[in-house]
């Protein structure tokens, strides 16, 4: 029979007259019942509380679904009546010494949820005892029950060394406890501003092995604790990797998702290109098979395969047409495939790319033909021998007339312009034609831009430049910018037909306008004109620079931070966690003798070595300064050369890459080139602070 006659809002004096019944209930059907009311209208938001003493009484009766919702009751109610909870307490210990496990677990469990002073005081002893208990279901239970404590009361956890008893069941015979314990120790690590995990090659073993008898929530979790592990050997990310694998062909995207992170993680510290090479082409067919999951899924795929492939290209590199957009996708899947698509074009592909970014960019969608028609374009900067044929796209979308595909495809022929100087300016004419249908700004910009860049080609650029100086102050600053540029190189190219546009463009930007760019910039090009036109003409007709399709790449650094956030929120915005969560502790990849060093082209975001500190150093470094450490680093093993000075420097910024526009010839981040072969640049994130360094000593959870 149907629960959902229960949920009607009932009168606190007739429930509890039903539950104070004396009339013969042998099988305590009549309380279930009002148990089921009572949960029922707590559900729906009604308070229940002035029931509180009423139900202590119903605790005693020996049936497991009463007590469930007793216990559910308690839970909700027991923080706004903490003094009628404290009568709980004796009903509590001794359902946790009930011979039924399943009463064990669910009187551990909820003392855990009932975060009162006083029961937590009474909780230490039979969560000890719990966590020794011989049923595994009891066990698991008592190990997530210490996270909850920890989050209470951390002292009161370390002080009762309950972390040591999670650390004893990762060795545990049964796959359901050590999972649970490494969740609950995983959690620790990571809320916890002084406590670090860190797992030794026997406990990783030990936990691989125990991947094939878990659920996939356990699997995922185990997968997730082996980030936690530092291959201090050769060959033992090898071996590890090898060991995780047979979970990539997992049914569940979660698990193959977090597999394919810790085998990313792992490659940084393989020495032999082989095994890597090996494991890229077993990371294709994984991710190939996520996207016949549903779009919600194939997105989230999608995200974190377009972070693979900028660190690991060789992934993939063959599969090509799976990208390839269906009609059925979501616009979001479709955007997604699109960025894929471009970076793993190659000169070998390039053809069967062309053709079907020419067929999207017919499609209906505006967006999504948009970001057809900029890819079109984008491939020509890429791969020069397919320039000429994407040139011929862009024109035959142009003479389709249709007006966001006639401004995408101006924009970017203007960025082949800038690639290809002097090679196809044959198509000017075919541009200018189409000058009365630009009403987008960055449209307009770029063909001012080309109209100035080429005024010496184009017969009548004063008369082009002069229809646009019409609305010169209603226009946005990007498009003024773009018109002072081009009408001060139409005159130092053409003085003639150049000297009447010029006093007036300058007059408007340096008095009527309001932007103090726009305005700077008038005053400079006025005093290089009016002092000395040689060196405006060296200046403002100077060689720019050349531009790539690798400004469009992710910061090596932040990309390796990513890397590390494979399969979570991280991956899919493709921002640091610490943007987006509070007092997250950053992931670093922690350096050993395993870690292979980047070549001078990638950056890596590498974890300093953790710091021991007594209270007393610390007292003093917090009143001095909180970030700073003059405590003796752990005893690292012998084979590791001492990290110089500059490995500790600029240890206040987090690496976070800046989201750069396509060809917008700046080189955006500067990569600092120093001496330690593991710094990196820090910038961008003043307010990060690496959770190693607040004040307060660490410990190590050395397993």
């Amino acid at each position: 029979m149907s629960d959902a006659k229960y949920f009607q809002r009932g009168k606190i004096q007739e429930l509890r007259a039903e539950l104070n019944s004396e009339k013969k209930d042998p099988k305590h059907q009549r309380k279930k019942t009002v148990m089921k009311k009572i949960v029922a209208n707590m559900t729906m938001g009604n308070d229940m509380s002035l029931l509180f003493p009423d139900i202590l009484n119903v605790m005693n009766v020996p049936i497991l679904e009463i007590k469930k919702m007793v216990y559910l009751y308690l839970i909700n109610y027991a923080r706004s009546k903490p003094d009628m909870a404290m009568m709980a307490i004796t009903t509590f210990i001794k359902d946790v010494e009930d011979p039924n496990p399943l009463i064990r677990a669910l009187a551990i469990r909820t003392m855990g949820y009932i975060q009162v002073e006083k029961i937590v005081d009474c909780l230490v002893d039979p969560l000890r005892h719990c966590l020794r208990d011989r049923d595994p279901y009891v066990r698991k239970t008592a190990a997530i029950c210490v996270a909850k404590l920890y989050m209470y009361d951390n002292v009161l956890v370390e002080s009762e060394h309950f972390l040591d008893m999670l650390r004893d069941l990762l060795t545990d015979s049964n796959p359901t406890v050590v999972a649970n314990a490494v969740v609950a120790l995983t959690e620790i690590s990571e809320r916890s501003d002084n406590t670090q995990l860190k797992l030794t090659y026997s406990i990783a073993n030990k936990l691989a092995s125990a991947l094939n008898e878990c659920s996939e929530w356990g699997q995922t979790y185990i997968l997730e604790a082996l980030m936690y592990y530092v291959p201090q050997e050769p060959g033992d990310a090898e071996m590890l990797a090898e060991r995780i694998t047979p979970r990539l062909q997992h049914a569940n995207s979660a698990v193959v998702l977090t597999c394919v992170k810790v085998i990313m993680y792992l490659m940084n510290y393989m020495k032999d290109d082989s095994d890597v090479n090996t494991l890229c082409r077993k990371l294709s067919p994984p991710l190939v098979t996520l996207l016949s999951s549903g779009p919600e899924v194939q997105y989230v795929a999608l995200r974190n395969i377009l972070l693979v492939i900028q660190r690991r290209p060789e992934v993939l590199r063959n599969d090509m047409k799976v990208f390839f957009c269906k009609y059925n996708d979501p616009i979001y899947v479709k955007l997604a495939k699109l960025e894929i698509i471009f970076r793993l074009a190659n000169d070998q592909s390039v053809d069967q790319v062309l053709s079907e970014l020419t067929e999207y960019a017919a499609e209906v969608d505006v967006d999504f033909v948009r970001k057809a028609v900029r890819s079109i374009g984008r491939l020509a900067v890429k791969i020069e021998s397919a320039a000429e044929r994407c040139i011929t796209a862009l024109l035959d979308l142009i003479r389709t007339k249709v007006n966001y595909v006639l401004q995408e495809a101006i924009v970017v022929i203007r960025d082949i312009f800038r690639k290809y100087p002097n090679r196809y300016e044959s198509i000017i004419g075919t541009l200018c034609e189409n000058l009365d249908d630009l009403d987008e700004p960055e449209a307009k910009a770029a063909m001012i831009w080309i109209i100035g860049q080429y005024a010496d080609r184009i017969e009548n650029a004063d008369v082009l430049l002069d229809d646009f100086l019409y609305t010169f102050l209603e226009e946005p600053v990007e498009v003024q910018m773009a018109l002072l540029t081009a009408t001060v190189k139409l005159f130092i190219k053409r003085p003639t037909a150049g000297q009447e546009l010029v006093p007036k463009v300058l007059k408007w930007a340096t008095e009527e306008a309001v932007n103090p760019d726009l305005r700077d910039r008038g005053y400079i090009y006025w005093r290089l004109l009016s002092t000395d036109p040689s060196a405006a003409k060296a200046i403002v007709l100077s060689d720019k620079p050349s531009i790539s399709t690798e400004s469009d790449n992710m910061d090596p650094a932040f990309l390796n931070e990513l890397l590390l956030h494979i399969s979570s929120l991280a991956s899919i915005y493709h921002k640091s966690p610490t943007t987006f969560i509070h007092h997250y502790k950053p992931r670093f990849l922690i350096p050993s003798p395993a870690l292979k060093v980047p070549d001078s082209s990638s950056t890596f975001i590498v974890q300093p070595p953790l710091q021991l500190q007594t209270q007393t150093q610390t007292q003093t470094q917090t009143q001095s300064n909180p970030y700073a450490s003059q405590s003796k680093p752990f005893d690292q093993p012998q084979s590791r050369a001492p990290q110089p000075a500059a490995f500790y420097n600029d240890l206040g910024y987090s690496t976070i890459a800046a989201n750069r526009q396509s060809f917008n010839g700046i080189n955006g981040m500067h990569s600092y080139q120093t001496e330690n072969p593991y710094a990196t640049d820090m910038m961008n994130q003043p307010n990060v602070i690496p959770a190693q360094h607040v004040a307060g000593g660490d410990l190590l959870l050395d397993l």
